[in-house]
């Protein structure tokens, strides 16, 4: 999912028992100020790359149980006993690192497949951390953790596509652009158009076959867990609903969930039983 405030993580809320609460708070606060170092303020590309590096090396320090710097000491310190703690593995952290510094440099993809590897790094290490926390190990449930966690983050982009593209950003692939005859300047200046929408409607059933692939992960996740990734799912799919119901506008405006879809929310949650999430994914 994308880390970008982090709408769709599950950061230490109610339904998280009580004795994971501070290591998934460690785990966001990590990506957190990761993708603040990557994305926010004015820095140049060059000095923001510096920063991920400094950033590297201390999660590097605490991996080996040496103390980090002071400058992220409240980020690292929580982190670093949490994998000592937990035995979090370190690749999923240095996975996530490395898609941010990615976006310091890269701002286009030439494919599904090359997006694809990006939210490999940038989404589903969020979604195999918290397996991993649950002692969830299995292949099968791994692959519907990253179709999930995809999905979040392909959500997010064709949501926020109003706003990143006046950040210079096109997270559509050149691909599919060509395909659906979409100028870059068209989303780069916001010009909306036929070809616009018909491309973001394609991107949008792209992500919405991935969360329905993955959704059986609910089944599988144990207690209170498994009824926030219940909420997780629904929330992803009513986010790709209201793309739809705005006639896939998000060139021009952003769709938002608000307290007014809990309700929906928890009833499609309640509903989703095997049978009927396999049936829904298969309709979508």
């Amino acid at each position: 999912m994308s880390v970008d405030h982090y709408e769709n993580f599950p950061v230490a809320s109610l339904l998280c028992p009580p004795s994971l609460r501070p290591v998934v708070a460690a785990i966001y606060w990590f990506a957190r100020t990761a993708d603040d170092l990557a994305d926010e303020g004015d820095a140049p590309a060059g000095q923001r790359l510096a920063d991920l590096a400094a950033y590297r090396r201390d999660l590097e320090a605490v991996v080996s149980g040496l103390p980090p710097s002071l400058r992220w000491s409240p980020v690292f310190r929580p982190l670093g006993e949490a994998i000592a703690r937990f035995a979090l593995p370190p690749d999923l952290l240095r996975d996530l690192l490395s898609a941010f510094e990615q976006d310091v440099v890269q701002n286009d993809y030439a494919d599904r497949a090359e997006l694809l590897d990006y939210c490999r790094r940038s989404a589903n290490p969020v979604g195999r951390l918290l397996l991993h926390l649950y002692g969830i190990r299995g292949e099968a449930e791994l692959a519907q953790s990253d179709a999930v966690c995809s999905a979040l983050q392909l959500a997010n982009f064709w949501q926020d596509l109003s706003t990143d593209t006046r950040r210079g950003r096109l997270y559509a692939p050149r691909s599919d652009r060509s395909r659906h005859r979409v100028d870059d300047q068209a989303l780069l200046t916001g010009r909306d158009g036929p070809d616009v929408r018909s491309l973001i409607a394609d991107l949008v059933a792209w992500a919405r076959s991935l969360m329905w692939r993955g959704a059986p992960l609910v089944h599988a996740v144990p207690g209170r867990a498994g009824w926030e990734l219940r909420l997780v799912v629904q929330g992803g799919l009513r986010t790709l609903e209201k793309i739809e119901r705005m006639d896939f506008a998000t060139l021009l405006s952003r769709p938002r969930l608000t307290w007014r879809d809990a309700p929906l929310l928890v009833w499609r949650a309640l509903c989703m039983r095997p049978a009927s999430a396999v049936m829904a994914g298969e309709a979508s």
